[in-house]
């Protein structure tokens, strides 16, 4: 009886000794306890895809994501702001960590970017800035300074004189609005030149064919053609090429591929590039900062560049 009390004792210290070593808690297996941080989730409200340059910028956030370990989803509001409004809604139910906001209405918006901050979500908006609500910081290229660019181009090719056309972008956005002014300081200045048409395609192309085309109906007489972006550009050159005329100098923004093929054959005078993927990869960037707690700065520029014949 006593060799069976002491042979269980010994047993029972075994036991104990073998508990007492373990370094892991209770229930948790072989998985890590913590020492792997929890991936970084971003959301990316994109005004649109069936545009090329928000394809390419929606690939550099895409790209740079992957590249820093970070989830991306993308919510596509095809250029209507009830449907923008709610798609950020549903990031921020889904509580992404960051939110990227690309205005398709930069007043719309407003309301949305202001649910993300009450649920204390970063906002950083995206080659287009938005009205209201709190953003900890603007990705974009100078717009303005491209509307400028633009201008002076123009002015240079049609010798100071004579009537331009204007297409403009969605009414409401910022890059329409930015275009719009710094194509006008240069341009309102020169007596010999009259915008003798400003309407608005709404960055679209087939928008920016017909309403060229109408605008062509009441006056031929047209020396030069600026389009907001360059899809209006690319359908304003199929309405002056349908119209038979000729030496009609188209400019564009964005420096789309079609439209950089256009300039190269000489069909369109220029576009003005903004790096679509650079502004992406740029915005994922200041993304991983904001959720690292890093001071980040109110606006961060990327280049522009003049693409011409």
């Amino acid at each position: 009886m006593r060799k069976l009390l002491k042979g269980l004792a010994v047993s029972m210290l075994g036991l104990s000794m073998l508990v007492g070593c373990t370094t892991q808690a209770p229930g948790t297996g072989d998985k890590e306890t913590g020492a792997k941080k929890e991936e970084i989730t971003v959301g990316l409200a994109i005004s649109t895809q069936s545009n090329p340059f928000f394809v390419t910028l929606k690939e550099g956030a895409e790209k740079a994501a992957k590249e820093n370990n970070m989830k991306l989803i993308t919510v596509d509001a095809q250029d209507d702001p009830a449907k923008q409004i709610s798609g950020i809604e549903d990031l921020v139910q889904r509580q992404v960590d960051v939110l990227l906001v690309n205005p398709t209405d930069s007043a719309a918006v407003v309301s949305a970017i202001e649910s993300a901050n009450r649920a204390n979500i970063p906002v950083i908006t995206v080659d287009r800035s938005a009205e209201g609500g709190e953003v900890v910081s603007h990705v974009a290229s100078d717009n303005e300074a491209g509307g400028k660019m633009a201008a002076e181009y123009l002015l240079e090719k049609i010798g100071k004189q004579g009537n331009v056309v204007e297409l403009e972008g969605i009414p409401g956005s910022s890059a329409a609005r930015e275009r719009g002014k710094g194509f006008h300081e240069i341009m309102d200045k020169e007596k010999n030149v009259k915008i003798v048409a400003k309407q608005p395609a709404d960055f679209d192309r087939a928008k920016g064919m017909s309403v060229m085309e109408n605008i062509l109906q009441s006056n031929k007489d047209i020396k030069a053609v600026f389009a907001h972006n360059d899809e209006m550009a690319l359908g304003a050159l199929k309405a002056i090429q349908s119209a038979g005329l000729k030496d009609v100098v188209v400019v564009g923004f964005d420096a789309t591929d079609d439209a950089v093929a256009a300039v190269k054959d000489g069909r369109m005078g220029a576009t003005v590039a903004q790096k679509p993927e650079l502004i992406g990869k740029q915005a994922i960037e200041v993304a991983k900062k904001v959720v690292a707690g890093e001071k980040v700065e109110k606006n961060i520029p990327v280049a522009l560049e003049l693409i011409k014949q």
